[in-house]
């Protein structure tokens, strides 16, 4: 996701990392993390959180029925929240910890005993209402967790991969939410996750740069002779850069198109199915990051790159009653 720099500060936090081990760490955290039990209507704070920080995630939420529009930002704010530790912490022994909170967090879901963070109360509630799997959860952990070892992909693959455990287990959770298990809809699902990760991190290279992290697989940045510190020092002058960023822009192309073929099969004629269409609204801005990186001629230093589509909102509700991404 196109991460958005946040206010931090300094807080005290009690992690149990095991029944009989429990201490205090005092590190530097984003602001989710303050708000008490009872201060705030758990599902309010995710809708607020999810409107902040992933603003297009919150477009759609406006389409997903109301009996579970509450869930759907707890699972959004959940997937966002740890997405963003990565560049909430000072150092990966920080984010280790915040990782293993939300560990005990989601084990605890089972047993009706959530710690009082409004995103844990709210996932709690999302889990009475649905069958949401907790592996689903541990997988998405493990992959950020991962993520703070090893913030650079070497291939393509390595990158799909992480995706998967990512942006495409999210997706299953969502319509295991919906109660939409089908293996048809998993594998649009899994593609269309690839998908959004890799477009995400195409808007958000500019922002890694800066940070001295390239985000784009070491596979494709040496195929085209992209120098990393180059990108870092020149942005988009870099040599090489924009060959680079057209490829990684097809691959993910490659995906949306796949998990758009899925639908051609199967008696679906080429639409998502109703109930399932709050889900693969995901892939609305998807499609439209892509075509505006083609506008730019695949700069996404450009300025166009880092303001919101206007017509995202539009184009969302056209796919939703069109039943396209």
């Amino acid at each position: 996701m196109f991460l958005l720099s946040t206010k931090t500060f300094k807080c005290t936090f009690s992690l149990s990392r095991a029944s009989w081990f429990k201490t205090s760490y005092t590190f530097t955290c984003c602001q989710s993390t303050l708000a008490a039990a009872g201060a705030i209507d758990p599902v309010e704070y995710c809708t607020n959180f999810v409107q902040k920080y992933d603003y297009e995630a919150y477009l759609i939420g406006q389409f997903w029925p109301k009996e579970v529009r509450g869930p759907y930002f707890a699972l959004k704010a959940f997937s966002t929240e740890l997405a963003m530790i990565q560049d909430n912490v000072s150092n990966s022994s920080i984010g280790m910890m915040r990782m293993q909170f939300w560990r005990d967090a989601t084990k605890a879901l089972n047993d009706g005993n959530p710690p009082a963070h409004p995103i844990a109360l709210a996932l709690h509630q999302a889990s009475i209402k649905a069958n949401l799997p907790t592996y689903h959860f541990k997988r998405i952990i493990d992959a950020r967790d991962a993520e703070l070892q090893a913030p650079v992909h070497l291939t393509v693959e390595s990158l799909t991969a992480h995706s998967e455990s990512t942006s495409s287990t999210v997706l299953y959770l969502l319509l295991s939410l919906l109660s939409l298990p089908s293996s048809t809809l998993s594998h649009a699902a899994s593609h269309l996750g690839a998908a959004q990760t890799f477009t995400t991190l195409l808007r958000a290279l500019p922002f890694h740069a800066k940070n001295g992290r390239m985000v784009l697989p070491a596979e494709i940045t040496a195929k085209h002779g992209v120098v990393q510190e180059d990108v870092f020092r020149r942005g988009p002058a870099a040599k090489g850069l924009d060959d680079a960023v057209f490829e990684f822009a097809t691959v993910a192309n490659d995906h949306l198109v796949t998990a758009r073929s899925m639908f051609h099969q199967e008696g679906f004629g080429g639409k998502v199915p109703w109930e399932a269409m709050p889900v693969f609204l995901a892939g609305v801005p998807v499609s439209s990051i892509l075509k505006q990186v083609e506008e730019v001629n695949f700069d996404v230093f450009h300025p166009r790159m880092q303001t919101r589509d206007w017509r995202l909102p539009w184009r969302i509700w056209k796919g939703y009653y069109q039943r396209m991404f």
